[in-house]
C-alpha cells in the first residue's frame, strides 16, 4: 500500500455499521479516470460494492453500506490530535507527543478510582479486549463499561437466565428461510438492517407468516403479514398473554418442556393471570390477534416436530428491550418459545437481533463493567485466576466489578448523584454519548464539568467537541480487527488501504498510552487477538481455537470455537444448553407498568428509534451528503386525530417536553403511530435530540435505560399557545 491516496488492490471486507456485517468488495479507484480527469486528493482509494458470495447479505447493501468509503476522505474524518488551548479554551491542532503526553500526565495525577473508561459496540474484538486490560491493568480502575449497555444488555441477560449463554442468534441468518412462522418484536430491520429482509422475504414466498409486534406500523410492519400495535411498554403483558393462551388451548409441547427445561410450573402459574380480556385492556390488541398469533406459531412448531416442512421463531430488538424491565420482558418472550418447543430445533429458535456492528464480540470480552474475556464473570476467582495469569499480574490486583454506563456516567463531574465515587476523568472511545446516552441534558452537564475528558473517534463529534483532548483514530479500512456478528460468526476486515497519516489505530493509541503510564500492550492486532484467545480459553465464549490465519482462509467459524468445537458451533443447544442441569430455564416474570406513566402534566407516551438513512447516534452518517439528504433532520410523527385535536398541521415546529428536558422537531403526521404515543428519532444533537427526553430509569438486571418510552407533553413553537393536553 503506498501513494498519498493510500492506493489498494481492494479485496474482500466488511462493512462498518450494523451487526449484519455484511460482506463487501472493496475496489480500487484509479487516480485519474477514463477521461484523464485526477480524482480529488481527500477522495478515498477505494468504492464499495456488495459481496455476493457472503451468505449474510449475498450482494445486497443499504445506503449506509453502500457509501462507507465516503468517510475515508480527508474532508469528513479527523486527521490530526487536538488539545483544549487553556488561554483560548478553544481545540487547535497538536502533534501526537503533545497530545498523549497530555492524556497521559492527567489520567496518571488522579487515583485510579476518579478515572473512567467508556468504550463502544463498533471497537473490533482486539480493541475491546485491549481497552478492559487497558482499564483494569494500566490505568488500574474498576471503572468502565460501554455503550452496549444502552443496546443489547436486557437481552444478553435474559438469554443468560434462560440458557447460560447470550448469542445473539445462536443459529446462521439464513436458517430464518426454513421457519414457516416469524414473531420479530420490537424489530424493525427493514430500516435498521435492511438486508436481513431477503431472508424473510424468501420464507415468505416458501409460505411463513411474518407477525410483527411495534407500537408503530414501521417499514417492516408493511412487509408483514399481520402486525401487533401494543401500548409502549406493554410487551411483557403481551408475552405473557400468549404463553396463557398456549397454556389454556393445548399448545404447550410438554414432552419438550419435561425433557429440555426446568421451571415450567412458577411461569404457568404467573400467565394463568393473564386472560386475553386483561392482556387487551393493558396492551390495546385484540384477542382476536393473540389467539390468532399464538396458533400460527403452534402450528408451524408441531409441524417441524412431526417431519413436515415448519417451524417457528420468536426475534426480539430494542423496542422490547430497552425498558425498565426489558430483562423480564425477553424472558417472558423466552418463556413462550420454550414453551412451544422452539429453541435448538431446526428452523425454530428465539433470537435477539444485535444492532452495533460488533455488538455481540464487543460484550464478550471485557470492556463491559462486570466482565472478563470469554464472556467470564469479574467476580469469578477461577476467572481472574485464568485471566490474571494471561496478563502477567497477580488477581488480587484485578479492580472488582465497577458501575454500568448509566451509573458511570451518574458519577461524572463530583455533581449530587456523582457522591465519594466521583469520576473526574474519563476516555471516550468509540461512542457519541452527548447524543445517545438517556437524560442527554444532565449528561452533557456532567461531561462539560470533568476534570479531564479524553475521546477517541474517527470524526468531530459532539462528545469529542467538548473534550479536552480528541484522538484521530483509524477507520475499518484502514486497520485489521476482528468483528463478530449476530450470529455469533468471527469476521476478519484486514487493512486494506494505508491510513491518513495524521491518525493512528485505536490499538496504537492504548499502546502507547500504556508505555507512558508504565506499562506495556501490544498494538499488533494478530498478537492481540492471539492473546485474546488464550484469556478466552474455556469461558462461554472461546475463541481459542480462532486465528487471523484461519480466518484469512475463508474458513467459517463461529464462537465457541476452542479445544472441544475447534471447527466452531454454527447451532447452539440442539442437545443441549450450556447451564450445569444441561436445561433451558423458564424464569417466573410478572408484568410491572413503566418507570414513568402518562399522566395529566404529561399525558402522552413518547417513543423512540432510528430511520434507515442515519445510523446511531448519526456522528458518521450525517457527514454523508446522500445519507444526510435522505434524512436530513429530526421530526415529531403523530397521529392525525391528535394533531387535529391540537391543532398542529404538518411541518409545524413542535415541541415535545419531558421532565428531564426538551426537544424541538418539525411534526410529521402519519396513521403509522398509535393516537396516544408519539416517536422521535434520536441521531440528531441540538433542538432535536431525542435523548434529551429520555428516562435514565434502570431496568434492575440489565441496567439498561428506559429508552422506549416516557411521558411527554406537546407544545407548538414560535410564540403560539400551547397545546391542550
Amino acid at each position: 500500500m503506498t501513494g498519498k491516496r493510500g492506493t489498494s488492490d481492494g479485496g474482500h471486507s466488511h462493512c462498518p455499521y450494523c451487526a449484519l456485517q455484511c460482506g463487501i468488495d472493496l475496489i480500487a479507484v484509479p487516480p485519474v479516470d477514463d477521461r484523464g480527469a485526477a480524482a480529488p486528493e481527500d477522495a478515498p482509494a477505494v468504492r464499495v460494492a456488495g459481496r455476493e458470495d457472503f451468505p449474510v447479505n449475498e450482494g445486497a447493501l443499504c445506503g449506509k453500506g453502500a457509501s462507507a468509503a465516503q468517510l475515508l476522505s480527508a474532508r469528513l474524518r479527523l486527521t490530526s490530535p487536538l488539545v483544549r488551548d487553556r488561554r483560548t479554551a478553544a481545540l487547535r491542532p497538536a502533534t501526537w507527543d503533545e497530545a498523549l503526553d497530555r492524556v497521559a500526565r492527567e489520567l496518571s495525577a488522579r487515583d485510579p478510582r476518579a478515572v473512567a473508561v467508556f468504550g463502544g459496540g463498533s471497537l473490533t474484538n482486539e480493541k475491546a479486549y485491549q481497552l478492559g486490560r487497558f482499564a483494569r491493568t494500566i490505568l488500574k480502575t474498576p471503572n468502565i463499561d460501554y455503550n452496549g449497555r444502552f443496546c443489547m444488555s436486557s437481552a444478553a441477560a435474559a438469554q443468560n437466565r434462560a440458557f447460560g449463554m447470550d448469542r445473539g442468534l445462536p443459529f446462521p441468518v439464513r436458517d430464518i428461510r426454513a421457519a414457516r412462522a416469524i414473531l420479530l418484536v420490537g424489530a424493525n430491520p427493514a430500516e435498521t438492517m435492511p438486508p436481513i429482509m431477503r431472508h424473510f422475504a424468501a420464507a415468505r414466498e416458501a409460505g411463513a407468516v411474518l407477525i410483527t409486534v411495534d407500537p408503530r406500523r414501521t417499514r417492516t410492519a408493511d412487509q408483514a403479514d399481520r402486525h401487533l400495535q401494543p401500548v409502549p411498554g406493554t410487551d411483557l403483558a403481551l408475552a405473557l398473554g400468549l404463553l396463557h393462551l398456549a397454556v389454556a388451548e393445548g399448545l404447550v409441547d410438554e414432552q419438550y418442556v419435561a425433557r429440555r427445561t426446568s421451571g415450567f410450573d412458577d411461569a404457568r402459574r404467573i400467565a394463568t393471570g393473564y386472560w386475553p380480556e386483561r392482556v387487551e385492556r393493558l396492551t390495546g390488541v385484540p384477542v382476536a390477534a393473540m389467539h390468532q398469533t399464538v396458533h400460527t406459531l403452534a402450528d408451524a412448531a408441531r409441524a417441524v416436530r412431526s417431519g413436515a416442512p415448519g417451524g417457528a421463531m420468536i426475534l426480539s430488538a430494542r423496542g422490547t428491550e430497552q425498558h425498565s424491565k426489558g430483562t423480564d420482558t425477553v424472558n417472558a418472550w423466552i418463556n413462550l418459545a420454550l414453551a412451544l418447543g422452539l429453541p435448538g430445533r431446526p428452523g425454530c429458535g428465539y433470537g435477539a437481533l444485535t444492532g452495533q456492528g460488533n455488538g455481540q464480540g464487543g460484550r464478550e470480552h471485557g470492556q463491559k463493567s462486570d466482565q472478563l474475556p470469554g464472556y467470564r464473570r469479574l467476580d469469578d476467582p477461577a476467572a481472574r485466576e485464568h485471566v490474571a495469569a494471561i496478563w502477567g499480574v497477580d488477581p488480587d490486583e484485578l479492580p472488582g466489578p465497577g458501575p454500568s454506563a448509566a451509573e458511570l456516567l451518574a458519577r461524572c463531574g463530583g455533581g449530587a448523584q456523582a457522591g465519594p465515587d466521583a469520576i473526574d476523568a474519563l476516555l471516550v472511545m468509540g461512542s457519541n454519548l452527548l447524543v445517545s446516552a438517556p437524560g442527554a441534558v444532565q449528561t452533557e452537564e456532567r461531561l462539560r464539568s470533568l476534570g479531564f475528558l479524553v475521546v477517541c473517534d474517527l470524526v468531530l463529534s459532539e462528545t469529542a467537541e467538548i473534550a479536552d483532548v480528541v484522538l484521530p483514530a483509524a477507520q475499518w479500512a484502514e486497520e485489521t480487527g476482528t468483528m463478530t456478528n449476530l450470529e455469533g460468526r468471527v469476521l476478519l476486515r484486514p487493512a486494506a488501504i494505508a491510513p491518513h497519516p495524521g491518525v493512528r489505530t485505536d490499538l496504537e493509541i492504548m499502546a502507547q498510552l500504556a508505555g507512558r503510564l508504565g506499562g506495556k500492550l501490544s498494538a499488533d492486532p494478530a498478537e492481540v487477538f492471539a492473546e485474546l484467545g488464550r484469556a478466552s480459553a474455556g469461558g462461554v465464549a472461546d475463541y481459542s481455537a480462532i486465528s487471523h490465519e484461519r480466518l484469512a482462509r475463508g474458513e467459517e467459524l463461529y464462537w465457541p470455537c476452542g479445544e472441544d468445537s475447534p471447527g466452531g458451533t454454527p447451532r447452539l443447544f440442539e442437545d443441549c444448553f450450556p447451564t450445569p442441569d444441561g436445561r433451558a430455564r423458564f424464569v417466573p416474570v410478572d408484568f410491572r407498568v413503566s418507570a414513568e406513566e402518562p399522566d395529566d402534566q404529561y399525558p402522552y407516551r413518547l417513543t423512540t428509534g432510528r430511520v434507515l438513512s442515519q445510523y446511531q447516534s448519526g456522528a458518521q452518517t450525517r457527514r454523508v451528503d446522500s445519507l444526510n439528504q435522505a434524512a436530513p433532520e429530526a421530526f415529531v410523527e403523530l397521529h392525525p386525530d391528535l394533531a387535529r385535536d391540537l391543532g398542529v398541521e404538518e411541518g409545524a415546529t413542535l415541541s415535545v417536553i419531558s421532565r428531564r428536558g426538551t426537544a424541538s422537531a418539525p411534526a410529521r403526521l402519519s396513521r403509522a403511530i398509535r393516537p396516544d404515543t408519539v416517536f422521535m428519532p434520536f441521531h440528531w444533537p441540538g433542538a432535536g435530540r431525542a435523548n434529551s427526553l429520555t428516562n435514565p430509569a434502570l431496568d434492575p438486571t440489565s441496567k439498561m435505560p428506559e429508552f422506549k418510552t416516557c411521558a411527554v407533553r406537546l407544545e407548538k413553537t414560535s410564540g403560539e399557545a400551547p397545546c391542550e393536553g
